[in-house]
C-alpha cells in the first residue's frame, strides 16, 4: 500500500494470472486520506495493451474509488513470464465540488506550480490458479503426512491439513449413504400410499354408479305409475261421458 499524503493505493503491483488469448483484469483501490477533493490520472508505458477504467477521476474526501485495469488477450507468452510494463498514478488536490469533467492535463503539470504526487506501479505475471485436487498429490501410500519448510524456516501447515480433509471426506460417506436409504424408504412409502388412494377412488366411483343407477330406476317407476294413473283417470272420464250421452238419447 502506498503511504502518500493524498491517496492510499492498493496494491502497488498489478498481478495478472496470465493465460493466452484471454482478457485478464485486476483492480486498484484508491483511498482519499484528506478532507479535500483529489483528482487522479493513470498512465501506462503500453497504452495499446491495457484498458484502464476510469483512467482519471475525482476521489471524494475520506472515500474510496476502484480502478479496473484490463490486459488485452495475448497471442504469445513472454519469455520467462517477465513483464516490463509499468503504470504511473498521479494525484493532486482540487477544489470542492469538482467533477471528472473538470479534469485537465494542466492540473498535473508540476511546472505550473501544482503539487502532484506520483506513484509507480509494477506489472507481474503469475500462474493461473489450478483447480483443487480431490486427493493429496505426491503422498505415498501408508506414509504419514509431512510438512514442508520454506527457505525462511516457516512450516507449511497446509501439508498437514490436506490429508486430514481427504480423510474427513471418506468419513462423511456413511452419513450420505444413510440419508440415501431414508430417501428410498420415503419414496416407497409414498408410492404405496398413492396406490391405495387410487384403489379407494376406484371403489368410490363404483359405489357412486350403483347409487345413481338405483335413483334412475326409482324415478322411472314413479313416472310409469303416474302415467298409468293418468290413463286410468282419462279412461274413466271417457266412459262416464259415454254413459251419460246414452241416457240422454
Amino acid at each position: 500500500m502506498s503511504n502518500g499524503e493524498l491517496l492510499s493505493i492498493e496494491p502497488l503491483e498489478l498481478k495478472f494470472p496470465f493465460e493466452l488469448k484471454k482478457q485478464i483484469s485486476c483492480s486498484l483501490q484508491l483511498s482519499n486520506k484528506t478532507d479535500s477533493y483529489v483528482a487522479f490520472k493513470v498512465k501506462t508505458t503500453n497504452p495499446k495493451k491495457y484498458c484502464v477504467r476510469p483512467n482519471n477521476g475525482i476521489v471524494l474526501p475520506r472515500s474510496v474509488c476502484d480502478v479496473m485495469v484490463t490486459m488485452q488477450a495475448q497471442k504469445e507468452a513472454p519469455a520467462d513470464m517477465q513483464c516490463k510494463d509499468k503504470f504511473l498514478l498521479q494525484s493532486v488536490k482540487t477544489y470542492d465540488g469538482a467533477s471528472p469533467k473538470d479534469i485537465s492535463a494542466d492540473m498535473f503539470n508540476k511546472e505550473a506550480g501544482h503539487v502532484v504526487e506520483e506513484t509507480k506501479l509494477r506489472v507481474l505475471y503469475v500462474s493461473p490458479p489450478r483447480p483443487p485436487s480431490p486427493v493429496a498429490e505426491g503422498s505415498e501410500e501408508g506414509s504419514s503426512p509431512r510438512g514442508s519448510v520454506s527457505e525462511n524456516g516457516t512450516v507449511n501447515v497446509s501439508d498437514f491439513t490436506q490429508p486430514l480433509q481427504v480423510a474427513k471426506g471418506f468419513t462423511e460417506q456413511p452419513e450420505a449413504l444413510e440419508k440415501s436409504a431414508e430417501a428410498r424408504a420415503l419414496i416407497s412409502r409414498l408410492t404405496e400410499e398413492k396406490n391405495n388412494a387410487i384403489q379407494q377412488n376406484s371403489k368410490l366411483r363404483q359405489e357412486l354408479y350403483l347409487v345413481l343407477g338405483e335413483l334412475v330406476n326409482i324415478d322411472f317407476l314413479m313416472w310409469e305409475s303416474a302415467v298409468i294413473t293418468k290413463i286410468e283417470f282419462l279412461s274413466g272420464i271417457y266412459q262416464f261421458d259415454g254413459l251419460r250421452n246414452s241416457h240422454i238419447l
